[in-house]
């Protein structure tokens, strides 16, 4: 995605507009994505990242009864998650230097090293042309607040885009992109696997939590 944070941990009204553009017509042209997987209404793209051996996520589809609003509300509650998320051990925001810093503990399976995230993430309600649009975007960020934890692996390249409106009925029209490099010493070709299988087992875990949502009528 094009566009950096800038010094105030605020995203640019291109990168919000990028991810509108993409819900509508994605951008796959001009580079190699692959189509890795299409089940269950979601449709995944990857695109192969040089430098680390990993890939970028492209991530699109329809997430049946589940409202855009809940959605988006369900993806910001940090709280909430830690009740649906099995994998999540630590998750909290402070403020730090005048902004919101999310720190995120994620649990790995033995013998592996929990891995661990700080990052900011903003969301925006937006109409384009009519169509009521829910954007946030979230990226790795390094602060002397958070320091790295003896036995916790620190993600210090961290990217996240999802934009979601109604898909007309009771569901929602869902756009992700997705790019984390794990670090340690992870074989690239284990973290790609769990990539695949780990962003629909994600959309699905919550599409429930908005279902049990008490929010939701």
């Amino acid at each position: 995605m094009a566009g950096a944070v800038g010094a105030a941990g605020c995203f640019s009204d291109e990168q919000f507009r990028e991810a509108c553009a993409e819900l509508q017509q994605p951008e796959l042209a001009g580079a190699d994505w692959q189509l890795l997987v299409e089940a269950s209404g979601i449709t995944i793209y990857r695109l192969l990242d040089q430098p680390t051996g990993l890939y970028e996520y492209k991530v699109f589809g329809v997430l049946e009864g589940c409202s855009p609003a809940l959605l988006a509300d369900v993806y910001m509650d940090l709280d909430y998650r830690k009740k649906w998320d099995q994998y999540v051990k630590e998750l909290y925001e402070k403020e730090c230097d005048g902004k919101m810093v999310a720190y995120w503990e994620v649990k790995y399976p033995f013998p592996l090293s929990n891995r661990d995230y700080v990052y900011i993430r903003q969301r925006r309600d937006l109409d384009v042309d009519g169509r009521k649009i829910y954007v946030v975007l979230a990226q790795s960020i390094s602060v002397p607040q958070f320091p790295e934890k003896s036995g916790v692996i620190r993600v210090k390249q961290y990217k996240q885009s999802l934009a979601i409106e109604s898909d007309s009925k009771k569901g929602s029209r869902v756009f992700m992109y997705y790019f984390d490099n794990p670090g340690g010493q992870i074989p690239s070709w284990l973290i790609n696997w769990a990539a695949k299988n780990g962003v629909p087992n994600f959309l699905k875990d919550m599409v429930k939590a908005c279902q049990n949502h008490p929010k939701k009528t």
